[in-house]
């Protein structure tokens, strides 16, 4: 979240970012007044404490028990004035967090500013869109025909949108996940296995809303009777790691790689992207995550991409970058790349879809979570700067491959980098 003293001094930059980012601007207002509560209460509370430590000087110099007992009952009234007060501003503080938490990132100046998807940039291509001598099948027909994928068995066992990958498609996930750890590795991530269950403060920390009351737009899975919520990406687990934590400025940036499933409702999806593994309840995805001190992130950030670049490359799959607008940004992002690689299987005659994205965050998370770093160059601490980026989301990596893939006699080749773990080149027709 932003600070309040930030927004205070920046209200008119904030309330233009909000309206930018099609978020309420009426936080702002409430922010400042409940900003000047609490400074009035804080104030408060120093002026009575002040008093009443006065009053404990005093105390032994009284000459008389008369003289005692009324230091001893104008002492009892400002204790329970000063308990007074902390009641006040614990509820003031939470009313200023509730509204601060409303409030977006700001935006990173060469964003586009747009109100929707529509206003995204395309900065980078990569390879171009295969074209077929013959009519190619969706990921869902291959699935079928390859016996690759069952739907039907998943809806059975846990409901829609969940699928058992079988044969060669096992292997291709297990294969994409060892492709992209070991790349991240070489350029200097520290591989993690996270878990898939956190706490509801972390995953607020990171900027998710595990207790969001609409159920249309609630993403997701919270475990019953308890604090925990399945993970939507490792993002949540990675950025919780260091809750709470200073870091010594010699020791950032870290770097991670982290493998986890992923769990999300997917509330109010509809359309053709529900069909098959483009849009589902659980998947494994590899996440990059970083925290640095300030003056890298923009840095980082692009390394990120480019790794994520890297990786789809050597997939072989032609791909474009799109820079995203400022009013499709998730609240978190200060900036945010989306990889979107072409299949042939999407609309009447192929599509981009989103395989991965990359965000900067600043210190948006890191000042929800608490993670701090100190150094030589300044007193006390600073808040560090977090970012993300998804390495692989095995599902859509595996529409893109099949689908992109596929050959005239139905049989689908296997991208040369995959090859070593999968054990073979080509999927061929079960006889």
């Amino acid at each position: 979240m932003l600070d309040a003293a930030f927004i205070r001094e920046n209200a008119e930059a904030v309330r233009a970012n909000c309206a930018n980012r099609n978020a309420p601007t009426f936080p702002v207002e409430r922010v400042i007044a409940f900003d000047d509560e609490r400074r009035r209460l804080v104030q408060l509370r120093s002026e009575t404490a002040a008093k009443q430590n006065q009053l404990s000087k005093g105390f032994k110099d009284a000459k008389t028990p008369d003289a005692k007992e009324a230091l001893r009952k104008q002492s009892t009234e400002l204790k329970e004035e000063i308990a007074g007060i902390d009641a006040q501003l614990k509820i003031v503080e939470g009313d200023l967090l509730s509204n601060l938490i409303m409030i977006p990132n700001m935006t990173h100046p060469a964003a586009p500013v747009g109100t929707d998807a529509t206003a995204n940039t395309v900065v980078a291509k990569f390879g171009e869109p295969r074209r077929f001598d013959f009519k190619p099948k969706d990921h869902v027909a291959l699935c079928e025909a390859l016996d690759l994928a069952d739907f039907e068995a998943g809806t059975k066992v846990a409901g829609q949108k969940f699928y058992f990958l079988k044969n060669e498609a096992a292997l291709l996930e297990i294969a994409l996940v060892q492709y992209a750890i070991h790349t991240a590795v070489k350029a200097g991530y520290t591989p993690i296995i996270t878990p898939d269950l956190a706490r509801v403060e972390v995953l607020e920390g990171i900027g998710f809303m595990p207790r969001d009351p609409n159920p249309n737009t609630r993403q997701i899975y919270t475990v019953a009777d308890t604090d925990l919520c399945l993970i939507a990406t490792a993002e949540i687990t990675l950025g919780g790691m260091h809750k709470d934590q200073i870091f010594d400025e010699s020791h950032l940036p870290k770097r991670y790689v982290g493998l986890s499933h992923c769990f999300r409702t997917e509330a109010g999806a509809a359309g053709r992207d529900t069909r098959g593994l483009y849009r589902v309840h659980q998947f494994t995805k590899i996440e990059m995550f970083a925290f640095c001190t300030p003056d890298h992130s923009d840095a980082i950030h692009e390394e990120i991409r480019g790794l994520e670049e890297q990786i789809f490359q050597g997939l072989g799959l032609a791909f474009h970058v799109i820079d995203t607008c400022a009013g499709d940004l998730g609240g978190p992002a200060y900036r945010k790349y989306d990889l979107e690689a072409w299949m042939p299987g999407r609309g009447a005659a192929g599509e981009y879809g989103e395989v991965t994205s990359t965000s900067n965050c600043t210190d948006y998370q890191s000042r929800r979570l608490g993670i701090r770093y100190k150094s030589k160059a300044f007193k006390g601490t600073r808040f560090v700067h977090t970012l993300n980026g998804t390495a692989i989301a095995c599902t859509r990596a595996l529409v893109a491959i099949l689908e992109n893939y596929q050959q005239a006699d139905g049989s689908v080749i296997i991208p040369e980098v995959l090859r070593p773990w999968v054990g073979k080149d080509v999927i061929s027709a079960k006889t």
